[in-house]
């Protein structure tokens, strides 16, 4: 049996609009949870195939393309969207509930999308809505960089819309299957797709604006912009080259940013990039292997970002602290146990840990990697997970809940830390269980994925190969711990060529353009009121124009000549019209006419 009545993201969409209309905060907290619910049953009882199919302007638009592959990624969509929403449950603002849902919405009929029209649409709707959720924090670092955010977005957009446009007409087609990357429209298509997955130079969008939403907001970004950028790389361009190599080196340039970082949201923000490295990696390498290892990596991404992200939260939420120079040597780990442990969880799980879920989907992509011997982009996916395992196991996992103070504050603990309410410790344990289970029992993901899996992620080499690079990891930090304590200071992307050349043009516009206005108005100023004041009575204008040239021709030592032209210039611009005086009789006028034609006439006539 099937459900096609309606499309999931209808669901998510007409729940966050009916949402602000309950107004029991009892029944609005079941029905956030019930949403997901909903989704996720029709997900299961939708079999293969094309639904929701509709006409308009002459072409066929599909709302519902149902395959492995856009199951797999519904799956995990509506899977954190609960866990989400448990997490989000003790948020009173309704908007932020309502961008939430008008965000998941979009973002499952990106996922369904059979057509380009329709991928656009939703495409859109999914940057409009998510921005909110950086916006709701309601500061002014917030409101900037949500700005930033949707300006980014707005021109990945319009890339996206003109290499449409270009595609179609150059195909005559609108589905949205494999795409040759061939002339422009497929280009302009390409790089739409990887703003929205954050491919350097592309990504500052992300560090940027990520850390600045808020603390349930940014576990809703962390799993959706991103991860529907890799499922239309998945669906539209597997196996192009270019993408191996942007891959590799996300990989490798998220860790580095990410060793230098100070703030814990923005340090797992970089982390974004370096692990949608891998699934981009994978989709270029385009063999069976590589791109389940991208869908599985995806998958797993999802659950144990989330994890992370909502860890960092609970700090903040509870401390009011985002720096780890704000929090080492507090001794927190004292003060909130069960939150360190759960986000140790998700830390061994993208640090790809032996028995947790970033081990059975990374080495996919590492394996795929090895098999198609690409032995430098095999290397710079390793050194990547040592700087994973080096970052978020050891230095931030110190940093936040252990290190020493190097503020010399004396503040031994943080006054009221304390674990964080119920509803995000519960979803923080769903995801980490996620995590934990899918890392033993590894067949319940593979099973879902969009091509067969012949891949046994457990064997010895594997396993010792994870374990030697972890080790070497520790080792690095065990000699550098005392120089990894973090630094007071602000981290500047590729985001620098548009946000401080932005704020000198808003100077430039503020202070000499702005003067240069005046001026040039203060000049004209005159001008115009002497222009004005001769529109007045446009019979004096001959008169008042020659007296003024007597004006400028007269020297100023002659300063009775002056004032006698001034006089009689200042009685002239006093006349008024007056219609009896200046009027032409008619008699004039008809004579005038009467000359015309007979002229007209005559030479038309005659000549």
């Amino acid at each position: 049996m099937t459900i096609n009545a309606i499309p999931p993201a209808f669901i998510f969409i007409a729940g966050g609009l009916l949402l602000p209309f309950l107004k029991v905060r009892r029944a609005k907290q079941i029905f956030q949870l019930l949403i997901p619910t909903i989704a996720f049953i029709d997900l299961l009882y939708m079999g293969q195939g094309t639904y929701w199919t509709y006409h308009f302007l002459g072409y066929e638009l599909i709302l519902g393309r149902v395959d492995k592959l856009s199951l797999c990624f519904g799956y995990v969509f509506v899977i954190i969207a609960f866990i989400g929403m448990i997490y989000a449950l003790h948020v009173k603002e309704d908007g932020q509930h309502v961008a939430a849902f008008l965000y998941i919405g979009s973002t499952m009929g990106v996922v369904f999308a059979g057509d380009f029209f329709t991928l656009y649409a939703f495409w859109e709707i999914m940057a409009v809505a998510s921005v909110f959720l950086i916006w709701y924090r309601k500061d002014r670092k917030a409101l900037d960089a949500g700005f930033r955010y949707i300006m980014v977005h707005i021109f990945g957009g319009c890339c996206l819309l003109a290499g449409i446009i270009i595609h179609v007409a150059d195909t005559g087609s609108i589905y949205f299957n494999l795409i040759d990357l061939t002339g422009p429209g497929s280009k302009l298509i390409l790089l739409g797709f990887i703003i929205n997955a954050a491919v350097p130079p592309f990504h500052a969008w992300l560090s940027d604006a990520y850390p600045e939403g808020t603390i349930t907001g940014s576990v809703f970004l962390t799993a959706f912009t991103t991860k529907s950028a890799v499922y239309v790389l998945l669906r539209g361009f597997p196996g192009t080259e270019v993408l191996i190599w942007l891959g590799a080196i996300m990989a490798v340039y998220g860790v580095v940013f990410a060793v230098i970082e100070n703030d814990i949201r923005r340090l797992l923000s970089y982390h974004i990039i370096s692990q949608v490295g891998y699934m981009v990696a994978g989709v270029g390498i385009g063999t069976t292997l590589a791109m389940n290892g991208a869908a599985a990596h995806a998958f797993c991404h999802i659950l144990y970002k989330a994890l992370l992200f909502m860890s960092a939260g609970a700090v903040i939420y509870v401390t009011g602290r985002r720096k780890m120079t704000d929090l080492q040597g507090r001794n927190l780990y004292r003060q909130m146990p069960v939150t360190l442990i759960l986000y140790l969880i998700g830390a061994f799980s993208i640090s790809a840990v032996p028995l947790f879920s970033g081990f059975v989907s990374k080495t996919m992509v590492t394996a795929a990697a090895a098999d198609t011997h690409r032995a430098l982009v095999f290397l710079m996916l390793h050194l990547a997970s040592i700087g994973t395992f080096f970052c978020l196991t050891l230095k931030l996992t110190n940093g936040t809940w252990f290190g020493k103070d190097t503020e010399g504050s004396g503040e031994e603990k943080i006054k009221g830390a304390r674990e964080a309410p119920l509803n995000m410790l519960i979803a923080m344990g769903l995801a980490a269980f996620a995590c934990v289970f899918i890392g033993v029992y590894p067949q319940v993901l593979y099973h879902i994925l969009p091509y067969p899996v012949d891949y046994q992620p457990y064997t010895t080499h594997h396993v010792i190969n994870a374990m030697q690079l972890l080790l070497f990891a520790a080792a690095a930090f065990w000699i550098y711990i005392d120089k990894l304590g973090g630094k007071r200071k602000i981290t500047l992307d590729t985001d620098w060529f548009y946000r401080i050349p932005g704020r000198l043009f808003l100077s430039f516009c503020n202070k000499p353009l702005n003067k240069f206005r005046s001026d040039v108005q203060g000049l004209f100023s005159k001008d115009r009121a002497f222009v004005v004041s001769l529109s007045k009575n446009p019979f004096t204008i001959p008169s008042v124009l020659a007296e003024s040239m007597k004006l400028k021709m007269t020297s100023a030592g002659n300063l009775e000549r002056r004032e006698e032209i001034s006089v009689r210039l200042n009685k002239l611009k006093s006349v008024a019209y007056n219609e009896d005086r200046y009027r032409i009789s008619i008699g004039w006028s008809v004579m005038g006419c009467i000359g015309f034609i007979s002229v007209f006439a005559f030479i038309f006539f005659y000549l």
